[in-house]
C-alpha cells in the first residue's frame, strides 16, 4: 500500500470507529476518489458503509465506479436501490452502462426504470452493444457542426454545449448527418470567424465503428498516436468517441485477460471475494487437464504392454526420463505461442503475417532443439552411466533416442505453439488459450508418444 493510502487509512480509521460522520466528511472532502476507492476496497462493511454515507452523490458516483468488480459487487449489495439509482444518474451514460452490466438482468431493469428515461435510453443503447466493441467502450458525448457552418457558429456550439469533457476536436457532419472529418480545436482558434467549417476539416479523419473489437481499437491508437477516435455507426453517422484514457484501461483489461488464460483461469474469479466461486472457475480448467493427464497415462501403459518383458529394463531406464521431454518440449513451445500471442495482440505487422513467423520461429526452433537434444543426452548418459554403467549398448541406444526424441518433441511443440494461435484467432477464439493449460497438457501426451515410440524403435 502507497504511504498516501496507509495515511488516509489512519486517518480515517478512528473516525469510522467512532462513527463521527462529520468528520469523515469533512476528511473525504480533501481527498482524490481514486483514493477513496482504495480505502473502500479495504475497510469491511459497515465501514463502507459509513464512508458513502459521508460523501456526496458525484464523489459516490466517481468512487463506484472506481472500485474494482469484487468491492463493487458487494456494494451492489450494500447500497439501497434509490442510492444506486441516483449515484449511477451522477455517472456518464458510458461508465453507468459498464457498471449495470455487471448486475443481473432483473436488478439492472428495475434500476434502468427509475432513472429518467432520456439517460436509460441512452444507457440502453450502449448496452446494446458487445462489451469488448468499440461501441461498448464509447462515450456518447460528440460535439458535431455541419460543413457549411463557420468558425464562429461552431465557438458557439462549443460554449453552448454542456459537457464537462476534454474536448480535441469538432466532428463534421454533411447535411444528411453523415461523418465527414473534424476539425481540430486550434483551426478554430487561428481561423477567422466568418471561415467555413468544410474548408477545414480533416477528410482522412481516422475512425473505427460500432462494431469494432476494442483490441482493434487499441492497436489503432497506438500506430496512430491518437488521442480520440470517433466511432461511426452501419449508417456513417457519428455514434460517438473514444478517448486514449479508456484505451490504457482497455489495454489494462486485455493483458490481465491474456495473462489469466495463459494460466487456466479467468478474470470472471476476481468479480466477487467468494472463494468457491474462484475454486469452481479454477476447475473447469483443471478438470481437462487432469482428464489430459489421464491420456498421457495411457500412452504409457500403451507402451509398457509394447516393450514386453524382455524390454522391461529398457521401459523402466526411458520412464525416467519422461517428465524432461515433457517439460522442455511444453516450455518451447509455450514460448512460441506467448511470442505469437503477444504479436497478434499488439498488431504487429511482422506478427499477422505467417510466413514470416513461421519463417523466423522454425530457425530458432531447430537450433533450440538441437541444443537441448545434445546436452539432454549428455545428461541422460550421465544418469545412466552413475545407475548401470555395464550395460553400454543399451544405454548408447537409449541416450540416442532420448536426443532425437527431444528434438522432434521440441519441433512438433513450436509447430503447434506457432500455428495454434493463428488458427484460434481465424476461428474467433482467443489465441491466448494456445498457450494455457489444456494445450500444453495434450503437448506433454504428444511428446511423449514421440519420445516412447523412438525408445521402441531404436533402443529395443
Amino acid at each position: 500500500m502507497a504511504d498516501e493510502q496507509k495515511q488516509l487509512v489512519q486517518q480515517i480509521k478512528p473516525l469510522l470507529e467512532s462513527g463521527d460522520i462529520s468528520a469523515l466528511r469533512e476528511v473525504l472532502t480533501e481527498q482524490r476518489s481514486s483514493d477513496i476507492a482504495e480505502v473502500v476496497e479495504l475497510v469491511d462493511n459497515e465501514h463502507r458503509r459509513a464512508i458513502f454515507d459521508a460523501m456526496d452523490k458525484p464523489t459516490s458516483a466517481e468512487v463506484l465506479e472506481k472500485v474494482d468488480e469484487a468491492t463493487r459487487s458487494e456494494l451492489f449489495d450494500l447500497l439501497k436501490d434509490e442510492e444506486l439509482s441516483s449515484i449511477l444518474s451522477e455517472l456518464d451514460s458510458d461508465d453507468a452502462a459498464d457498471i449495470l452490466s455487471e448486475l443481473p438482468e432483473e436488478e439492472r431493469a428495475a434500476l434502468l426504470e427509475s432513472i429518467p428515461p432520456a439517460e436509460s435510453a441512452e444507457i440502453k443503447e450502449l448496452m446494446s452493444y458487445s462489451e469488448d466493441s468499440a461501441g461498448g467502450i464509447m462515450d456518447p458525448a460528440v460535439i458535431s457542426v455541419l460543413e457549411d457552418a463557420t468558425v464562429a457558429g461552431a465557438v458557439n456550439k462549443i460554449r453552448a454545449a454542456e459537457i464537462d469533457e476534454d474536448f480535441f476536436s469538432v466532428y463534421v457532419v454533411n447535411k444528411d448527418g453523415r461523418f465527414v472529418g473534424d476539425v481540430r480545436l486550434r483551426f478554430l482558434l487561428t481561423r477567422s470567424e466568418g471561415t467555413r467549417i468544410g474548408d477545414l476539416v480533416d477528410p482522412d479523419t481516422i475512425y473505427v465503428t460500432v462494431d469494432t473489437d476494442q483490441e482493434e481499437v487499441r492497436n489503432i491508437f497506438s500506430k496512430n498516436d491518437l488521442i480520440v477516435v470517433p466511432v461511426l455507426d452501419k449508417h456513417n453517422k457519428l455514434a460517438g468517441r473514444i478517448t486514449a484514457d479508456r484505451i490504457i484501461e482497455v489495454a489494462e483489461e486485455e493483458a490481465a485477460e491474456d495473462l489469466y488464460t495463459m494460466a487456466g483461469t479467468d478474470p470472471d474469479e476476481l468479480d466477487t471475494f467468494s472463494v468457491f466461486n474462484a475454486a469452481r472457475i479454477r476447475m473447469t480448467w483443471l478438470l481437462p487437464c487432469l482428464i489430459g493427464t489421464g491420456v498421457t497415462a495411457l500412452v504409457l501403459m500403451f507402451f509398457f504392454e509394447k516393450f514386453g518383458e524382455g524390454s522391461s529394463i529398457v521401459y523402466t531406464a526411458a520412464l525416467a526420463f519422461v517428465p524432461m521431454i515433457a517439460a522442455i518440449s511444453g516450455n518451447a513451445g509455450l514460448q512460441t505461442s506467448a511470442i505469437v500471442v503477444s504479436g497478434l495482440a499488439t498488431g504487429h505487422l511482422v506478427a499477422l503475417r505467417l510466413s514470416q513467423v513461421f519463417t523466423r520461429e522454425v530457425r530458432i526452433a531447430v537450433l533450440v532443439a538441437l541444443s537441448c537434444g545434445v546436452f539432454g543426452g549428455v545428461v541422460c548418459a550421465f544418469l545412466l552411466y552413475l545407475k548401470a554403467p555395464e550395460s553400454t549398448i543399451k544405454s548408447v541406444q537409449l541416450i540416442f533416442a532420448f536426443g532425437m526424441a527431444m528434438f522432434s518433441a521440441i519441433m512438433v511443440a513450436t509447430t503447434l505453439g506457432l500455428f495454434l494461435p493463428f488458427l484460434f484467432r481465424r476461428l474467433g477464439i482467443d489465441p491466448a488459450i494456445s498457450s494455457g493449460p489444456l494445450v500444453t497438457t495434450a503437448n506433454d501426451s504428444i511428446s511423449v508418444a514421440i519420445y516412447m515410440t523412438l525408445t521402441l524403435l531404436l533402443a529395443t
